[in-house]
C-alpha cells in the first residue's frame, strides 16, 4: 500500500497507523508465546525423560515431542509474517504457504 498522507485522507491514515499498532502488540504477543513454548518444549522432554523407564522413549513420546516442536515452528513462521507485513506492507505468499504446509503437516504428525 502507498504511504497515505495525513492530509489527503485522515481516515485511511488513521486506520493504517491502528494496524501498524494492533501488528506490534501482536509480534509483541508472538514473543511470549515463542518464548514459552520453547520452555514447554523443554518440560515436555524433561518429563518423558525422567518419568520411567527412565531416558527412554517411546514412539508416543517422540510423536508428542514432535508435535510440541511444531506448535513452535509455526509461531516462528506467524512471527515472521507479521514482522515482514510491518516491514514491507505487502503479505508475502511464499511465506504465509509455508506456515500453512508447516500446521498441516503438525496435524499429520
Amino acid at each position: 500500500m502507498e504511504n497515505i498522507d495525513k492530509s489527503n485522507d485522515l481516515f485511511l491514515w488513521l486506520a493504517k497507523n491502528i494496524i501498524h499498532f494492533c501488528l506490534k502488540a501482536l509480534a509483541l504477543l508472538m514473543l511470549l508465546v515463542i518464548i514459552f513454548g520453547v520452555i514447554g518444549v523443554a518440560w515436555t522432554i524433561y518429563q518423558r525423560i525422567v518419568s520411567p523407564p527412565v531416558f527412554i522413549l517411546t514412539i508416543g513420546d517422540i510423536l508428542a515431542t514432535f508435535g510440541a516442536f511444531m506448535v513452535v515452528l509455526i509461531a516462528i513462521e506467524i512471527f515472521q509474517n507479521i514482522i515482514l507485513y510491518l516491514r514491507d506492507d505487502v503479505i508475502h505468499v511464499k511465506i504465509v504457504l509455508s506456515t500453512a504446509l508447516m500446521a498441516i503437516a503438525r496435524k499429520v504428525i
